[in-house]
């Protein structure tokens, strides 16, 4: 069997109707998907919504029950997880401590059978990509976090697969670097050009690195989409619940205009927000608002006039240079989580103070709790 990819596929991954059992428990129900030719697309998801489950049968780990998998093009049922034109990196790396650099770089290109001084030419020409010319004669323990995720990278990356397959590669490192490499792996992806499929719970990962995003919820596909589709227009309450951070207010619907809700909350504090569906009086229902949607000002008539005007109290701050919030309570009791300007306007607010507050309802999203 060839597993030469045809060359009018513009996909390289698609999934159909993809189902895993485990027993009574479904881990991947009835996915289907496809990843076009290049891009990074990432499956961002809590633990245990099947992600991992996913991305191994991708890689032929494990059998689907049913349903398809073609990777550039073509059909991997039956097909060995070595005859698959992927590669896979894992949270621990796996590299091999008593091999040099370039060794583990060369490791899948000996197992090939490529003769030594040719497996070693394509070893430092790949280092020399990822940013480690000259590395290739040291140790794998004399390497740092970043560099080690590099190696790894180029181990898989040198033998020219459809698809990279990266299962939370950067778990294991501290934020610093996690934020550095952020950056290193859109870096290197736009550079190479290949297929990356990214499994992470981290929403800022999968923001930042991806084309495409597929939100993952108990073995299902929520929405797939752009970074700023999934972040601006969430499809389901789970999406923008999970999908950064979130001021969620529940309640009942007591006036509907056009597509703007109004929901009286169970605290009695009247809220409005956008819904693309159509909503009745009387629904239970909840609104998102985001904490950085919100306007503050130190007296009501500093407020935008168009939008309501809301009051609260000063709980706490979170300071976080220009990810800074303020925890209010409003005045009739509900909590919030507000965005703080990054001028350092509001660096001097105490606990206790009054502040007001105001969004727009179009910029704030509404479902009905039974989602219709």
């Amino acid at each position: 069997m060839s597993l030469a990819a045809p060359l009018s596929s513009v996909h390289d991954l698609e999934l159909r109707s993809l189902v895993k059992r485990f027993g009574a428990h479904t881990a991947v129900n009835q996915l289907s998907v496809a990843v076009s030719r290049g891009q990074f697309f990432s499956i961002l998801g809590p633990s245990g919504c099947g992600k991992t489950t996913l991305l191994r049968m991708i890689a032929g780990f494990i059998a689907a029950d049913s349903g398809d998998i073609e990777i550039g093009g073509l059909n991997m049922r039956d097909v060995a997880p070595n005859r698959r034109p992927v590669n896979m990196v894992f949270q621990q790396l796996a590299l091999f401590p008593m091999m040099s650099v370039a060794d583990n770089v060369a490791f899948g290109l000996a197992r090939r059978g490529m003769a030594r001084a040719e497996r070693q030419h394509r070893a430092e020409a790949m280092l020399e990509r990822v940013g480690l010319g000259g590395s290739g004669q040291k140790r794998v323990d004399e390497m740092s976090g970043g560099q080690r995720q590099r190696v790894a990278i180029a181990r898989s990356l040198v033998l020219e697969p459809t698809l990279l397959l990266l299962d939370e590669p950067l778990g294991a490192l501290d934020l610093k670097l996690r934020e550095h490499m952020k950056v290193e792996l859109k870096q290197l992806q736009a550079a190479f050009g290949t297929t990356f499929v990214y499994i992470t719970h981290d929403q800022s990962e999968a923001l930042v690195l991806s084309d495409q995003v597929a939100v993952m919820n108990q073995g299902r596909f929520e929405q797939v989409g752009t970074p700023q589709e999934l972040y601006y227009s969430p499809k389901t309450p789970f999406v923008a619940g999970f999908v950064g951070n979130n001021n969620a207010v529940h309640g009942q619907v007591v006036a509907v205009d056009a597509h703007i809700v109004t929901v009286k909350s169970a605290f009695g504090w009247t809220v409005r927000g956008k819904s693309n569906a159509p909503v009745t009086v009387g629904r239970e229902a909840t609104v998102f608002i985001r904490p950085e949607a919100v306007v503050l000002a130190r007296h009501a008539a500093d407020l935008p006039t168009a939008w309501p005007a809301h009051q609260a109290v000063v709980e706490s701050l979170l300071f976080d240079g220009a990810n800074s919030a303020v925890l209010v309570k409003e005045s009739s009791g509900q909590s919030l989580r507000l965005a703080l300007p990054q001028t350092g306007a509001f660096a001097d607010l105490r606990p206790g103070e009054a502040l007001f507050f105001a969004f727009d309802p179009t910029q704030a999203v509404c479902f009905t709790t039974a989602h219709e």
